[in-house]
């Protein structure tokens, strides 16, 4: 319902508020999971690994109710920082192979074919 209503050409974002269902999340404090995200913030409340677990186990629950996600990118970007985090895989290092990357292709001599425009009578 909530993709429905907000695909309507003409909606009213007034009334989207009360017609919208709430969501719920329930969480069960004795989870593994929970219990050891539980011990890692209260060991460090500014850890943005902690952060990024927490909102990715939300937006998961999300996509596994049938709901869509305000921002895919964000959420693949915490993905991709977690593959990093697991495979010890630093951020320079991505910089650096895009760095490479972009050079290889500015150094590539252009024939001259491909430089000058056909002419048209």
């Amino acid at each position: 319902m909530d993709r429905i209503m907000k695909a309507q050409a003409l909606r009213d974002t007034s009334t989207m508020g009360y017609m919208a269902a709430k969501k719920h999340l329930e969480i069960n404090p004795e989870h593994s999971i929970i219990e050891t995200l539980r011990h890692k913030a209260d060991a460090d409340k500014n850890d943005k690994a902690v952060k990024d677990l927490v909102h990715l186990l939300f937006e998961t629950s999300l996509l596994s109710s049938g709901f869509a996600l305000e921002e895919p990118q964000v959420h693949a970007a915490r993905i991709h920082r977690m593959i990093k985090l697991g495979l010890g895989i630093d951020d320079d290092d991505d910089v650096t192979m895009e760095d490479n990357k972009a050079s290889d292709i500015s150094t590539q001599p252009e024939s001259e074919d491909t430089s000058r425009m056909e002419e048209v009578d």
